[in-house]
Order: structure tokens, then sequence, then C-alpha cells
């Protein structure tokens, strides 16, 4: 049993994290300065939640196994300065994990966009098929009560987050994991705060591949016009599997795979983004000794992981999407999916600009024509997310310029975000709302 304490245990991978090695017997304890849900209550039920918030050196004493740093602290942090006075042994989550399942194979999926599907996709599979695996994923899953999963499983699949791993170490996070396996599902710029150029950001990605392991694997998207040429770094003896959208129709507004075996299999998720996450974790599952037919039966009822084109409510006329899209890649893919499924209805997308990228008038022009196949887009700015993050206002006539979209209006407060969707139209009509963030708190429910 070792002695764990985390500090910022309120992030998402963090605090399942947390959770996941208390269920394996290990002594935990955690601070933060704020921690929201679902982290919250989740850690309340487990009786993890800090008494306080806040930051407390006291809890860092001499008989901590190992301490855990999460990306939300700084470097400056009292526990922190408290435990490297201590010298105590100091992990990002991303390193501590390496160590945890260095026995392990690791399969790694990484990419701008699609890494959580694909991810989802992937552990479905694997628990209908009744396959003993370990786990770290982005968001949550059916069927799954965390987040994360460590046990003495021969295999982890591991979500590659391209961010730092921690204050102290300014590496990307999928850097730290020595896949054995590794899927690229894409490379569009993201998270310019610690990548100020496009090139500073691909930089992790051709390290990601030039450090694959003798017959290690590598796959990746063909269609994506920075990857395809990538894959040259990588060792010889690497093996290389592109992939792009896996074939497929659509019936009566349901997408349907064509199967390699020629059948047809209905699936729930839809989108060419989807068809190409589908097609990677196929491969994935190929590598690790599952055959194609178990595959297509196995992914028939996989229904996405939350936040990502998840369906809020669906009344036959109209349907409430929620979507994590933020990133330029994203939003374009996940509102020209909607549209292409439901060409029939009008689309109004709502895209708020939440991270510090997206809040940057330098990033702004990734944006230009990610909206054009919504009929109305609404972009929401708020201001208690710009004050949080110190950044400069965004006027309206800048997001107008850079979106280049003709129905396009600027809202920056909730209620009038409400009153305005209420007040539409919806016969025939669906509305896309996309955020890293939750509109101000906007309840999708009662919305």
């Amino acid at each position: 049993m070792l002695k764990i304490h985390f500090i910022a245990i309120g992030g998402a991978a963090m605090h399942n994290l947390a959770l996941a090695l208390q269920k394996n017997g290990h002594q935990i304890t955690g601070s933060d300065d704020e921690i929201y849900e679902p982290s919250k209550s989740l850690l309340q039920k487990n009786g993890l939640l800090p008494d306080s918030e806040g930051w407390h050196p006291e809890k860092i004493s001499k008989d901590l196994d190992v301490v855990i740093l999460g990306m939300h602290a700084r470097a400056d942090n009292p526990e922190l300065l408290k435990a490297q006075e201590l010298g105590l042994r100091i992990e990002s989550y991303p390193s501590f994990l390496y160590e945890y399942s260095k026995n392990k194979q690791r399969i790694v999926i990484a990419g701008s966009h699609g890494k959580t599907s694909i991810t989802s996709m992937i552990l479905h599979v694997l628990k209908k098929l009744n396959r003993k695996f370990d786990y770290l994923v982005g968001a949550r899953i059916e069927g799954f009560e965390l987040m994360a999963q460590l046990s003495d499983a021969p295999i982890i699949i591991i979500e590659g987050d391209e961010y730092l791993a921690s204050p102290l170490d300014r590496r990307a996070k999928f850097l730290l994991y020595q896949p054995h396996i590794a899927l690229v599902s894409g490379i569009a710029w993201d998270h310019m705060n610690v990548y100020p150029t496009f090139e500073s950001y691909q930089e992790s990605f051709k390290e990601l591949i030039k450090n694959l392991p003798k017959a290690g694997t590598l796959i990746y998207d063909e269609t994506d016009p920075i990857l395809k040429e990538m894959p040259k770094l990588s060792q010889d003896d690497v093996i290389k599997k592109p992939y792009k959208e896996h074939p497929a129709l659509i019936e009566n507004g349901k997408t349907i795979l064509k199967g390699d075996d020629g059948v047809k299999y209905p699936i729930t998720v839809f989108g060419n983004h989807n068809l190409k996450n589908i097609n990677g974790a196929r491969l994935i599952c190929e590598q690790i000794g599952i055959e194609a037919t178990e595959f297509y039966q196995a992914i028939q009822d996989f229904k996405g992981a939350a936040k990502r084109l998840e369906i809020v409510k669906d009344n036959g006329k109209s349907i409430v999407f929620k979507d994590f899209a933020h990133a330029p890649s994203k939003v374009k893919a996940t509102t020209e999916a909607v549209k292409q499924q439901f060409p029939e209805r009008k689309l109004v997308a709502c895209l708020e600009l939440h991270t510090f990228s997206s809040l940057n008038p330098a990033f702004l022009p990734q944006y230009e024509g990610t909206l054009n196949l919504a009929d109305e887009a609404i972009i929401f700015l708020s201001e208690h997310a710009r004050a949080i993050k110190r950044m400069d206002k965004i006027e309206e006539e800048t997001v107008q310029n850079y979106f280049k979209h003709s129905k396009l209006t600027v809202i920056r407060d909730r209620e009038e975000l409400e009153k305005d969707l209420i007040s539409k139209d919806w016969s025939n009509a669906n509305l896309l709302m996309m955020s890293s963030g939750t509109f101000d708190g906007i309840s999708f429910q009662e919305l």
C-alpha cells in the first residue's frame, strides 16, 4: 500500500486516478483551490474531498510515498515547495501512470481531435468481449464507473493528451507513457498558451513518433495533410498502419457500417469524423487480437463518450446536442456531422469561446469557416471566464471578421443566451451547443 497525496486533486484525470488508486487499497489525500462537479460529488462520496479548498502545506509529511502534481497547480505552490523541501518523490500523473504500468503493453491514443472518442470505442469493445484491461480516458463512458482503472491486467489503453505534464515537467503528457502502440488521429494547432506556434505544437507529435520502440506500431489518419508525412520519422521496423473513413451509408437518418465481411452494421454515432474514429479503433483492436466481426458486433451499441455529440433531448422534430468541441478542427467536424446527418433540418450552432487559445485574437483566424454549415451561429463569450483567465475583451466586430458567417450573433450573458434560444422556432431544427466550459452554468435539461 502506498501513501499518496494529490496536489490539485479536482482535475478530471487527477480525481479519477485518485479514486482508482483508492480502489486498489492505497491511502489517498489531496488538495485543490477549486473543485467543481462532477469531481466534487465523486470525491465526497468516496471520502476524498478535502475539508476545505486551498493549499495546506501541513498535509505534506515525510511518510508520503509519492506526491502527484497536477497541471492546475503552479510552480510556487506551497504544498509543492514543502514536498521539495522534504525531498519527497514528486510525479506528474503521466509519469506516475507510466511507472505503475511499466510491465503492461501500453497503447496510447493521441491527436488534436477524436482521441477521447477512439479511446472510448476501444474500451467499449474490450468490455463487451470480456477482455482484461486497464485504462485512462478523458470523459465518462456508459457502463464505466470511473475514467481510470488500474489492476493486474496485461494491457492499458491511455488517452494521450498533448498538454503539459505538470508545472515542473513541460513535456507533452503522451511522451511520458512510452507506448508500444500509438494512434495519432490528426494534428491541428491548439493550446496556444503553451505552444505559441503551430511548429512548436507539431514538435511533440514528431517526438512521439520518433520515440516509438523497435517493432512498435503507429496507426495514423492518412487523410490529415500535416500528419501524413510524419510516419517517415519513425524507426524503419515500426509497423505503420494508415486509416481513413470507414465505408458507410446513411439510411433513414441512421449510419450503417459496411463490414469487411459484407455484412451491414447499424451504429448509433455518426459523422465523417466518427467514421474515421471507428476505423482507428478497429485497427487498435486488431493489433491486440480482436477479430473484425467481433469488433463490428460490439461497436453497434456504442453511444459515444459524455459530451461528444451527446443527445440531451430528442422530441422527434428537434434534437439538442452538447459537445466538448472547442478547437477549430473539432468545431468544424462536429458542425458538419450534425448538418450532414440531418440535412433537412435547420441547424443552430452555439460555440463558447472558453479556452486560452480561443480567447486570444491571434488564434481566432483558425476558426474561419468552421461554422459554415450551420444555418445560424452564436458565439458565447463569458465575461466570467475572461476575467478568470485575465484575457482582454474581444470585440464583436473581431469575432465577425474571423468567423465570416452571414448569420452570426455574439452573446456575453447566460440569461440573454437562454432567452435568445428559447425565442426561436424549433420545429424541424437542431441545436448544437459546443464548449469545454459550461456556458456560465447553463442547464441543458432545463433548456
